[in-house]
C-alpha cells in the first residue's frame, strides 16, 4: 500500500520518532562517519571509471550489517526487513521505492569485510571513539568465554578423523561440492558442565548436568570500569580457556588487576602476568580430594562478585541478540562475533551516555 502522500509518511516517521525510535537513538550516539575511510578501503571501491550500477553506500551497508547481528538475522530474512520496516529504511539511508541490498549483497558485502581485515580495524577504530570521549579502560579487566552453537553435524567415523587430522572439506568430500560447502570442519563439539544447581532431598547438591555443545566459543576481557569489550578471539567450542588469555589482555588498561575464572589458572599464565606487570586476581581450583579450604572460599567469592560483570556481556548477547552461529567456517563465524561485539559495545555506550544525561 503507497501512502497518500508524501507529507503522511513524514508524519508517520515523526511519530515514530516521538515514540523514541533506538535506531535514532543509535545514530546520534555513535559517529558512524568515522568508520567511512576503513570500509571504503576495506571494500575496495573502484573510482567508478569503468561504469556499471554504483555500489551501495559504504556507511549504509555497515549500518546493515549492525542492525542484522542485533537481531540475528538470516541475509534472506534481513533483506525482507529492510524493505518491511520504515525506521530501519529512515537509518540505512534508503528510499521507499529505491533500490534496496538483496541477501547476495548483503553477504558479499560481509564476506569483503572478512576478508580485507575490517571488521577487526572497526573494532580497533571504535576503540578510539571512546578514549576520545572519555571511556578509558581502567579498574582492571575481567577475562572469561563463553560457548555459541552453530548448527550441528553429522559425520561417519572416517569424516570425523579425517576433520580431525586437519583436512579441509574439499579434501574429504571429494566430488560432492555441494555437500563439502555445507561441512564445518572447523567447529567442534564439546560439552557444558553447569545450569541451575539442584538438590537432593538432604540438602546435599545433585552432579551437573553435562550438555553437548557444537561451534564455537567467544573470549573476551572487558574493562571493570566501564563494561566495554576491549579484546576478543574466537575458537573452537574445544579450545581451551586458558590458551586464549595473552590473546584477549588488553595492555592499555590502567589498572593491573585481571580477574578470571580457575579454568584461567596455570603456572605458565601466572608465571607470564607476573612478567608483564600483572596482578592475578583468578580463581583457585579446589585441592583435589580434599575440601576447599575457608581462607580460598572466600577469597573466591570476594573474586566472583567483580567477575560476574562479564556474564552480563553474555547474557545480553545472548538473550537480546539470540547468538548463533548460521555460517560455515572460524572466519566467518570470527565475522559473526566481532560484529556481535562491536554491537554490544554501542549499547554500552548508549547506556553511559544516557546515564551520564540523567544523572
Amino acid at each position: 500500500m503507497q501512502p497518500r502522500s508524501l507529507f503522511s509518511l513524514a508524519e508517520h516517521l515523526d511519530r515514530l520518532s516521538k515514540d523514541g525510535d533506538p535506531l535514532e537513538v543509535l545514530a546520534g550516539t555513535v559517529d558512524f562517519e568515522r568508520f567511512r575511510p576503513l570500509l571504503t578501503r576495506g571494500l575496495g571501491y573502484s573510482n567508478g571509471a569503468k561504469g556499471g550500477r554504483p555500489p551501495f553506500d559504504p556507511v549504509a551497508m555497515f549500518k546493515v550489517l549492525v542492525v542484522q547481528a542485533q537481531h540475528n538475522l538470516s541475509d534472506a530474512r534481513m533483506e525482507f526487513m529492510i524493505r518491511d520496516r520504515l525506521s530501519w529504511m529512515r537509518f540505512f539511508g534508503f528510499d521507499l521505492g529505491g533500490a534496496m541490498p538483496d541477501e547476495n549483497t548483503i553477504r558479499h558485502y560481509r564476506n569483503r569485510l572478512t576478508g580485507s581485515g575490517t571488521l577487526e580495524a572497526l573494532m580497533q577504530a571504535f576503540e578510539r571513539q571512546l578514549h576520545e570521549a572519555g571511556y578509558l579502560a581502567m579498574g582492571g579487566q575481567i577475562v572469561d568465554a563463553t560457548l555459541v552453537p552453530a548448527p550441528k553435524q553429522r559425520n561417519t567415523e572416517d569424516e570425523k578423523a579425517a576433520i580431525k587430522a586437519g583436512k579441509s572439506a574439499k579434501q574429504i568430500w571429494r566430488g560432492k561440492p555441494n555437500k563439502a560447502h555445507q561441512k564445518d570442519v572447523d567447529a567442534r563439539w564439546t560439552v557444558k558442565i553447569g545450569g541451575k544447581i539442584r538438590y537432593r532431598p538432604d540438602g546435599t547438591p545433585l552432579p551437573q548436568i553435562a550438555t553437548p555443545v557444537f561451534g564455537y566459543k567467544s573470549h573476551i576481557s572487558i574493562d571493570r570500569r566501564f563494561g566495554f569489550i576491549r579484546r576478543a578471539a574466537v575458537t573452537s567450542a574445544a579450545h581451551s580457556d586458558g590458551r586464549q588469555l595473552r590473546c584477549v589482555i588488553d595492555t592499555s588498561n590502567t589498572a593491573s588487576d585481571v580477574w578470571a575464572d580457575s579454568a584461567y589458572r596455570s603456572q605458565k599464565n601466572e608465571t607470564w602476568l607476573a612478567r608483564n606487570m600483572l596482578t592475578s586476581r583468578i580463581h583457585r581450583r579446589k585441592p583435589k580430594g580434599k575440601p576447599m579450604p575457608e581462607r580460598i572460599a572466600r577469597a573466591n567469592a570476594a573474586k566472583s562478585a567483580v567477575r560476574a560483570k562479564v556474564e552480563h556481556v553474555f547474557a545480553h548477547q545472548k538473550n537480546r541478540y539470540g547468538l548463533f552461529i548460521r555460517t560455515i567456517g572460524l572466519a566467518r563465524a570470527q565475522a559473526k562475533l566481532t560484529l556481535a561485539n562491536l554491537v554490544y559495545n554501542f549499547d554500552r555506550l548508549i547506556f553511559h551516555e544516557r546515564r551520564a544525561a540523567t544523572g
